[in-house]
């Protein structure tokens, strides 16, 4: 058995947390996750489109249609939406009783909550679902909506409690089809409470409801500010640590991270790589720099450069050599990126054939200032190497996209061998370790991609100020969304602009993160200290394919 595994994310888009939902809800695992959302309207399978009353993008709004009961609703900023994807125990396998329990079921861990923050007049209304504050009285308003799907005992969807959102974004819908009942809030009913409060007392009561089994709760990092998702500062102001870029000291302060270990200080014996600069990596670093071609071995300073070449292994990185955003552990150039080489797919195929490879990784730096985010280019080069070398087996290591279904079908589209998004780290130092990405879309990546039938792989860096346990609740999420490749490996701090290295995790640790990410239903999991995201990715697919976990679950 496992626990119920608890997610504050954040504010995440309805299509990422729909993805994450609906890969969670095809394997095993109790999860709930709680977020917000940007503004948008959803229909339920039953909706009504003119229950719209306006033109979404005239208010700046999406439209999700989308597979749960139940008619229009409305979530955005200052609503608390929470999504049980669990097991029900039930008596007809997920028939319509059971749907009616389970739906009682969530009313009332809502209805207590609320009674926990000081609304005890809180219930149900005969004949209309959801939770009402004085529901008995001649002015019954609803206060949170219901809409859940329940399908081979398995439930996804859930509740939207509004906290303290804008009400007038109300008066754009008829909502759940209801014209003539009014809708209130926590705030509305002068119950002032912060999110954070809310999302506490849900979640222990979310804890006596569905936790027989223990809790597993982690939560990414509460202060959010629109100004910390642009790339970093490079300057420095009053108070500032010397060499520190401003934004990401406050981050570490708000993440809770120390000054760490200093920069020049000993590395353990482990972390040592001797120098192996054979004929062979001489000779391929001549094929790679004839070609004008980078890679990111030598950009992103990899300490296994030298064994990988010498094997004739090489990540080649397209799209250019300089990002659009600053990740706090990345050594790659961000200045303002340039235009597109079109001849770039061309000349890695030619140097992947040259260089006689079984296997190649292609990356790509982010390319935000892109309407796909760089995706063509790697459906590009994928086209490219399999038209010249066909036999030679292509992972890609994409970004996110900023999330777009579009650009993402593209790379799905090229079906390469395996699709590789990492998450990074765990879910409370996102912001300070990647501020321009996040958690959930990380997640919601690889959902989409093994939904499209890939293999997914995907790499957690440590040593950055996480716990062992959280780096295992993130093995978890990775589990939970069919991650088929998990690599693990220690950070290391490229200059003193990026993020200090809070510890060396032994080898010991790494073995046991191994051990446990197998047992988590991950294919196979590389962890080392110096394993990276491509160390081994040939030997790693290899291994995957041949494992008797299939494909990858949770328990």
């Amino acid at each position: 058995m496992s626990p119920l595994r608890i997610r504050w994310l954040g504010r995440v888009t309805y299509r990422d947390a729909h993805a994450c939902q609906q890969a969670m809800f095809e394997r095993r695992g109790d999860y709930l996750l709680l977020l917000e959302h940007p503004h948008v309207f959803t229909l339920g399978l039953r909706g009504d489109e003119t229950n719209i009353l306006v033109d979404p993008v005239e208010v700046g709004a999406e439209v999700a249609y989308t597979d749960r009961g139940g008619d229009v609703t409305y979530h955005g900023p200052g609503q608390l939406v929470g999504y049980p994807v669990m097991t029900v125990a039930g008596k007809r396998g997920g028939g319509m009783a059971d749907t009616v329990a389970y739906v009682r079921s969530v009313e009332q861990l809502v209805i207590d909550s609320l009674g926990d923050l000081g609304l005890p007049n809180c219930g149900r209304l005969d004949d209309y679902p959801g939770v009402w504050v004085d529901p008995d009285s001649d002015n019954p308003r609803k206060i949170a909506a219901i809409g859940v799907r329940l399908s081979r005992t398995r439930a996804m969807h859930g509740f939207a409690l509004n906290v303290d959102c804008d009400l007038d974004w109300f008066d754009r819908i008829v909502p759940c089809g209801i014209p003539d009942k009014a809708v209130t809030s926590l705030a509305a009913e002068g119950r002032r409470a912060t999110m954070r409060e809310v999302v506490d007392e849900v979640v222990a009561r979310a804890a006596d409801r569905w936790g027989a089994e223990g809790v597993d709760r982690a939560d990414v990092a509460w202060r959010q500010r629109p100004e910390d998702l642009s790339p970093f500062s490079r300057g420095l102001g009053p108070g500032d640590v010397p060499g520190r870029p401003v934004r990401l000291q406050s981050r570490m302060d708000e993440a809770g991270l120390s000054e760490g270990l200093a920069i020049n200080g000993r590395k353990p014996q482990w972390m040592r790589v001797p120098l192996r600069t054979g004929p062979e990596f001489r000779r391929l670093r001549s094929v790679l720099h004839s070609r004008n071609l980078v890679t990111v071995c030598e950009e992103a300073g990899c300490p296994n450069i030298y064994e990988c070449w010498n094997e004739g292994t090489a990540t080649f990185m397209i799209n250019g050599e300089r990002c659009t955003r600053a990740c706090g552990f990345c050594l790659v150039d961000t200045r303002k990126p340039g235009p597109l080489d079109h001849a770039e797919p061309e000349r890695v195929a030619d140097a992947v054939e040259a260089m006689g490879l079984d296997y190649t990784v292609i990356t790509a730096v982010a390319r935000d200032d892109l309407a796909d985010g760089g995706a063509a280019g790697f459906a590009a080069v994928v086209d490219a190497v399999r038209t010249r070398t066909p036999e030679v087996r292509v992972e890609v290591l994409i970004p996110d996209c900023k999330g777009d279904p579009d650009a993402l079908a593209v790379v799905f589209d090229a079906q390469p061998d395996v699709l590789n998004h990492n998450i990074e780290t765990v879910a409370r130092l996102q912001r300070v370790v990647r501020p321009s990405a996040g958690y959930a879309r990380s997640l919601a990546v690889l959902a989409r991609a093994k939904a499209a039938g890939l293999t997914t792989k995907s790499s957690i860096i440590v040593g950055l100020g996480e716990t062992d346990e959280e780096v295992i609740q993130t093995m978890a999420d990775l589990a939970a969304v069919g991650t088929d490749i998990v690599t693990v490996g220690q950070y290391l701090r490229p200059t003193t602009h990026h993020l200090p290295v809070a510890r060396w995790v032994p080898p010991d640790q790494f073995e046991e993160f191994r051990a446990v990410g197998q047992s988590l239903g991950i294919a196979h999991v590389e962890a080392s200290p110096l394993t990276r995201s491509s160390h081994h990715a040939q030997r790693a697919h290899a291994q995957a394919l041949a494992s008797p976990a299939g494909v990858a679950g949770v328990g």
